[in-house]
This record gives structure tokens, sequence and C-alpha cells, in this order.
């Protein structure tokens, strides 16, 4: 009874194993998201670099502009660099700073952190 039940776990983890882990593959690339609302523009751009193992190197970039009284303001720029880790449990990235969760969806070419979704360009 054993060696059925011994044989096909095997089995399975060997297959698990073998298979392509396609949501860290789709990882590395670039992301961009635009938003708006009554006060402000803003379109944001992730570039996500696989460093070592499980690290990963995201440079974010966002150009805004605020508006007041209905007039737009000047086009103002921002950057950051994030370090991230990659958890193969949730198959998610961790942002290590401010905790921030990356949520990848290969299937729909995007990613998510938070609320607000990316869509991938390259």
């Amino acid at each position: 009874m054993k060696s059925p039940i011994l044989l096909i776990a095997s089995l399975v983890l060997f297959i698990t194993g073998c298979s392509s882990n396609t949501t860290k593959e789709f990882i590395a690339g670039t992301y961009v998201s635009e938003d708006s609302s009554n006060y402000s523009m803003a379109s944001d751009t992730l570039e996500i670099e696989e460093s070592t193992d499980n690290n990963y190197f995201i440079h974010r970039k966002t150009g805004f502009r605020l508006i007041r009284n209905g007039k737009k303001g000047k086009r103002q720029y921002e950057t950051e660099e994030w370090k991230a880790l990659y958890d193969t449990s949730t198959k998610s990235l961790m942002e290590i700073s401010k905790g921030k969760i990356i949520t990848f969806y290969p299937k729909e070419n995007k990613l998510a952190v938070g609320k607000r979704e990316y869509k991938k360009i390259n």
C-alpha cells in the first residue's frame, strides 16, 4: 500500500519540479500605468530586473501634473529604487523597505502594486 502512494507522490513532485515557473519567467520587464483624477494626472513606469536568485531591482519613474482650479500645472518627475524578494509560495515580490506586495498576472500581461495595475510593454 505504501509503495503506490510513495510512487505517486514522487511522480507529482517530479512533474511539478520540472514544470516551468511562468510567473517567475514573466517578472523581468517594463510595466506602465496611467491614472488621473480631478486633482492630478500621473504616469508610472516600473522597470524590473532580476539580480541574483530571488532578488530583484525595481526602478520606478513617475511623471505627474497637479491640477489647480481646473488648470494643469508643470509636469514633475520622481524616481525611486526598490529592492524586492521573490516569494515562491505566493509567486509575488515583496518590496523590502516598505513591504509593498507586487502581484503578477502573466495571462493578463500585467502586475499590481496594491490596487494600482501596470501593463507589461516588454
